[in-house]
């Protein structure tokens, strides 16, 4: 097919979108524990892995239906979520200090508990990728090619993004959660609750990584390793929506989707890093704010 050509083919859209709504809905679990508390979670990653796994144990030692297991894995990684909330950080929210040092320690504290789970999960599955091949048949729609696990992908991708949007605009949860982001002294003023929206938000930034793990289990091989890629594409994508906009995050991450299969038919697939590290540090240096909104995140 002829490169003009490929650049407008339904098969190079479909890829971008799927690819993009994976990231949107990463990037929105990260942001959530971001903005409403500015902790560094760069064990998020580590968090889709285990999303991952579960879906491929229960699959193979259960036969139980990964769709199934969508909902298992979220909640499982949202209980983990309040566990690690409720045992590692909410003393540190308590410790007074500046957001700075809250960050540094939080930074610290994801590090340890990624290296943990990393090699915990290497030492109990071994580091032979796996795969779910569930879903995995090819399926033509208008001319373009897909298999159903990408489409299911992408389905619940949308609709996750679609009724977060709806969550926070429309729900007293949703609203006290734009609160607390926008500035928490101020949320606490007006009567927002606000260690239980915190904890709240941990557990729904968790349960989407779980969620994630999940789907992408059926579509790409898993091993214990596999969550750094996606630490790094969540980072770039609240950079890129800016830090705490969560609206901006879902479409940052259509965004970066897009930039990256498009890039990497423009030039050649060695090149995925490179554009996706030099769209992170180009708005770094331009737009340091994102590129959807300058919102000021307080503490």
């Amino acid at each position: 097919m002829p490169a003009l050509e490929l650049l407008f083919s339904g098969q190079l859209l479909f890829s971008a979108l799927v690819i993009g709504a994976i990231y949107a809905m990463i990037g929105l679990g990260l942001n959530l524990v971001y903005g409403t508390m500015r902790l560094l979670n760069i064990a998020h990653g580590d968090l889709i892995m285990l999303g991952a796994y579960a879906t491929f144990w229960l699959f193979t030692l259960a036969e139980l239906s990964p769709i199934v297991s969508l909902a298992i894995a979220a909640l499982g990684a949202a209980t983990l979520g309040a566990v690690a909330y409720y045992g590692l950080f909410r003393r540190q929210l308590e410790i007074p200090g500046p957001v700075e040092r809250l960050e540094a320690n939080s930074l610290l504290l994801f590090f340890g508990l990624s290296v943990v789970v990393q090699n915990l999960a290497s030492l109990v599955f071994t580091a032979s990728p796996r795969a779910v091949p569930y879903l995995d048949q090819i399926l033509d729609i208008g001319g373009v090619s897909m298999t159903a696990s990408r489409l299911l992908a992408l389905g619940v991708s949308v609709a996750l993004c679609i009724a977060v949007a709806l969550f926070l605009r429309m729900n007293i949860y949703g609203l006290a959660i734009k609160a607390l982001i926008q500035n928490r002294e101020a949320a606490r003023i007006v009567g927002v609750r606000v260690e239980r929206v915190q904890a709240m938000s941990f557990m729904i930034g968790f349960g989407v990584a779980g969620l994630a793990g999940a789907l992408l289990s059926m579509t790409e091989q898993i091993s214990p390793f596999m969550g750094f890629p996606f630490t790094i594409a969540a980072f770039i994508v609240i950079i890129m929506g800016g830090l705490g906009n969560l609206l901006g995050g879902i479409f940052a991450g259509f965004l970066l989707g897009f930039v990256e299969i498009y890039g990497v038919v423009l030039t050649t697939p060695n090149a995925r890093s490179i554009i996706l590290y030099g769209v992170f540090v180009g708005v770094l240096l331009l737009r340091p704010q994102g590129l959807f909104g300058g919102r000021r995140i307080a503490r």
